[in-house]
């Protein structure tokens, strides 16, 4: 269905019947039961793996109508409307209230929804706030900053539960069954990253934003655990996406996955007629070398020739993946040392020789990178600059 303004309008002020009792004080206890009964038949055709069927209230079916019709389907109109008309505000208490109860880990099955109903508020309320700084200031003023400190003991769930119910890490020793282990695991990832979602969007180049977050009790400690410890119970191909989200803004992570994989694909050297060699990657790049003898059988030299580019390629990929979270961390530390003689001595005395020019040479490769694939002089890059002069002075 099309989303208009008097269709979120009517939602929202369902949202604020769910405490409201007077429709069932005047039906009968049968005619209730047969009203639900409609509504669940009514419900079991949607195929929604959210609905709770057992809680059928105009409340319940109000939020998931709401949160399944993201704001992916709308325009500028839908960021505004959802903020004037209080729907941020449901959202926001919906936030809070699955939060709370991940502490319960006993019924796992409550736990896992309340992990996607998080998750699933946090996914409209990143969406929102992407380049929309009424929304981000709005949800960073709301009841004393509810939406970062629901977001930052999120965070602190999540690192701690992805030890428990890691997907990568076997799950032999664990009481649970593998697929309740399994489900456990995966609702924290998507939890884990839709709540950095939200906080990258509402800090991005927001002092305030960024010092609301900052006051949240144990939130660094939290980042920093995130970044070195939750990587490894991650499973291969997402411990570079969380690395990136945690370091980078979103739009600039997007354009540099994409440039990771996509340039090279486009830009591999093709095979050469009448010539035998190798692929080999050298410094991020990919050359074909020529050896001195010739291989007779073409129908393999084609295939070692494919499965040398392949591997090339790949290397030249967790290169790529290498290069940015070490730019990434190089850039952190710069951030950390100004205006910290302590943290610069810290840092100097766990670098070889003492020597800041390693992450200057690091930083300035990336930077060149980010100015052949982003805009020049965005906010990201003036950072970028401002720490390499930084470091060349210590």
């Amino acid at each position: 269905m099309d989303l208009d303004r008097s269709c979120l309008e009517l939602m929202i002020r369902l949202l604020e019947l769910e405490q409201d009792d007077s429709v069932a004080d005047q039906l009968t206890a049968k005619e209730m039961s047969r009203v639900k009964e409609k509504i669940r038949k009514l419900c079991e055709t949607v195929h929604n793996k959210h609905l709770d069927l057992e809680n059928i209230t105009t409340g319940h079916l109000a939020m998931e109508t709401l949160l399944s019709l993201t704001s992916k389907r709308a325009g500028d109109w839908f960021k505004e409307e959802l903020r004037l008309l209080g729907g941020l505000d449901h959202i926001v208490d919906k936030v809070k209230e699955c939060v709370e109860n991940l502490s319960k880990e006993e019924d796992k099955e409550s736990l896992v929804a309340s992990l996607w109903g998080a998750e699933r508020c946090l996914r409209v309320l990143e969406s929102v706030t992407v380049h929309n700084p009424e929304n981000q200031t709005y949800l960073i003023a709301h009841k004393e900053s509810q939406l970062i400190v629901s977001s930052a003991r999120a965070l602190r769930h999540c690192e701690q539960m992805i030890q428990r119910y890691s997907r990568e890490v076997s799950s032999s020793s664990s009481a649970l069954p593998q697929s309740s282990h399994s489900n456990v695991g995966k609702a924290v990832e998507d939890c884990m990253r839709a709540v950095i979602g939200v906080l990258l969007n509402l800090t991005h180049d927001n002092e305030w934003g960024s010092t609301k977050t900052g006051e949240q009790d144990g939130l660094i400690q939290t980042a920093l655990d995130s970044v070195l410890k939750v990587p490894r119970y991650l499973p291969q191909e997402q411990r570079f996406d969380i690395r990136v989200l945690l370091f980078l803004e979103r739009e600039q992570a997007a354009v540099l996955a994409e440039a990771q994989t996509d340039d090279l694909i486009s830009e591999a050297p093709k095979s050469q007629a009448d010539q035998s060699g190798e692929w080999k990657e050298t410094s991020g790049e990919i050359q074909w070398v020529a050896s001195e003898t010739n291989d007779t059988n073409d129908k393999k030299e084609e295939e070692e020739e494919e499965l040398d580019l392949n591997k090339a390629l790949q290397h030249a990929g967790k290169h790529m993946e290498d290069s940015i979270v070490a730019s990434y961390s190089a850039l952190l530390l710069g951030c950390l040392c100004q205006e910290s003689p302590m943290n610069v001595k810290i840092v100097r005395e766990n670098l070889p020789k003492g020597d800041f020019s390693i992450m200057t040479e690091m930083l300035k490769k990336f930077l060149n990178f980010m100015n052949l694939t982003c805009s020049v002089g965005t906010t990201g890059q003036k950072s970028i600059s401002r720490v390499i002069d930084y470091f060349e002075r210590c």
